[in-house]
């Protein structure tokens, strides 16, 4: 018989451990639930989800602190939902960041935000698709979160040209990126189903995946019938900050991210 080359053995081999390594790889996913505060029975019931469920509540609402205490007597991960000036002008809600605003402006309103809710873990932005293009607002919010210390930053992504996470990661947060929307169709149980398996296949393929939902009834009913089936699957479903805590470990892409020059040349940081 025949023998095969020692060198293609050895890769044959290599090929079969690195296999087995990413069939074996833990996959962790955490899920937000965005926009709570205004209602009362939605939100409540996006508190009694199962699991490590992270929720964002919006500063200044009817039902935001309440909720927020109880979710965190859950042992739920709470984040302040900031609400940023987006492209379609549509309007904020009270605590929202514009481009008409000072520096000063910046760090009260932030300051004001956060008092409004028990403390938080991170901050991701609510709308925003205007704003987080723009890098010297970006910069002057970074800071003032690292200023405060503790605090971890999520990128909504609701603009593909968002200069947040960069600016995040240039000014030392702990940060990330939301990987998928959950319910860009509301109300859709079918569509919701299939951005969970895309989430799912992601965080099977890179380890980790952030996906963003909002509590509407039938994706609320989703995960509620979901959740305590990932296990079976090998997924773990855990906080926003234990996402960031594991990709920090083992950092999937360049840690930083330039914005262009002429954004840089835009940008609003100098004095």
């Amino acid at each position: 018989m025949e023998r095969v080359p020692h060198y293609l053995a050895a890769g044959f081999i290599a090929l079969l451990l690195s296999l087995s390594a990413v069939q074996t790889r833990a996959a962790d996913i955490a899920i937000i639930i965005d926009d709570l505060g205004y209602e009362k029975a939605g939100g409540d019931r996006a508190v009694s989800l199962p699991g490590a469920v992270t929720l964002a509540f919006l500063p200044q609402t009817p039902y935001g602190r309440a909720q927020a205490l109880e979710a965190r007597e859950r042992g739920k991960e709470i984040m302040l939902h900031l609400p940023m000036q987006a492209m379609n002008g549509q309007r904020l809600g009270p605590g929202g960041l514009t481009l008409a605003m000072s520096r000063a402006d910046f760090a009260e309103t932030l300051r004001a935000d956060l008092a409004s809710l028990p403390p938080v873990a991170g901050i991701n932005n609510h709308m925003g698709s205007l704003l987080t293009q723009h890098p010297g607002d970006m910069a002057w919010l970074m800071h003032d979160i690292a200023r405060i210390g503790g605090l971890y930053f999520i990128d909504s992504r609701t603009s593909a040209r968002s200069v947040a996470l960069a600016e995040a990661r240039r000014a030392g947060l702990p940060s990330a990126r939301r990987n998928v929307f959950l319910d860009a169709t509301p109300n859709n149980a079918t569509f919701v189903r299939a951005q969970l398996k895309r989430l799912i296949h992601q965080a099977e393929r890179h380890g980790t995946a952030i996906a963003i939902g909002h509590p509407y009834a039938t994706t609320l009913k989703v995960l509620e019938t979901i959740i305590p089936r990932l296990k079976t699957r090998g997924i773990r479903l855990i906080s926003a900050s234990g996402i960031i805590a594991r990709q920090e470990r083992n950092p999937t892409w360049p840690k930083y991210s330039s914005p262009s020059q002429k954004a840089a040349r835009n940008s609003k940081l100098s004095p």
